[in-house]
């Protein structure tokens, strides 16, 4: 069959491909409970346009997934959302917002497979729902920092309360954002690419 004109495959948009300075890549996974603002924050601080896997919520979910405190939510991630942001003219990093349902969490294997390490989201309306999270995380080697995203609604601790409350280790970082923001987002990406490089030099020395 000969493939001319309009039936050529198009290629990905000037926008989409990698910066030519590009040298090494690595894969982030944007974890947290339902509603916590994991596809917002993929999107707020992706430099391409976000891949996103939502659908509309149906009464067939009542009573199956916990949506306290997110009762205008309408969609929901099913699979993942993904995006692209660049670090450094040389870094770039690819993130994986995963499904924020119980019933989905069966998925969140594959999207942990290769991962560099994680952002924890964190509301703290329900902050028992980061335990399971942050506990497969632990389960999979995957080093991770937490962020506690700043609902208007919800109430406001000391970052020190919030560390104990969620039982972390004193090395892991903690600290507050607004996910709505690129800004706020990317500093949560550069607290953990921060605490991914202690990491690694604290095993070079060991």
């Amino acid at each position: 069959m000969d493939f001319k004109g309009s039936d050529t495959i198009p290629g990905p948009r000037a926008e989409d491909q990698l910066p030519h300075t590009a040298q090494s890549a690595a894969k982030i996974v944007i974890v947290g409970g339902f509603g916590v603002g994991k596809t917002t924050m993929v999107g707020s601080v992706s430099e391409i346009t976000p891949l996103t896997t939502e659908e509309t919520m149906t009464q067939a979910g009542i009573g199956v997934d916990d949506n306290f405190g997110s009762a205008s939510k309408t969609a929901t991630t099913v699979a993942m959302d993904f995006g692209r942001i660049s670090i450094t003219d040389q870094l770039v990093l690819y993130l994986f917002g995963t499904p924020g349902q119980q019933r989905f969490w069966f998925l969140w294997n594959g999207l942990f497979e290769g991962a560099l390490g994680a952002v924890v989201l964190v509301d703290t309306r329900r902050l028992e729902v980061s335990f399971d999270v942050m506990g497969r995380l632990e389960e999979r080697g995957v080093p991770f920092v937490v962020a506690v995203n700043s609902f208007p609604d919800a109430p406001r601790y000391a970052i020190e309360e919030l560390r104990t409350a969620l039982d972390l280790a004193p090395d892991i970082p903690i600290m507050e954002c607004d996910v709505r923001r690129r800004a706020s987002s990317r500093d949560v990406l550069m607290t953990l690419m921060r605490f991914l490089h202690s990491l690694a030099m604290t095993g070079s020395r060991a």
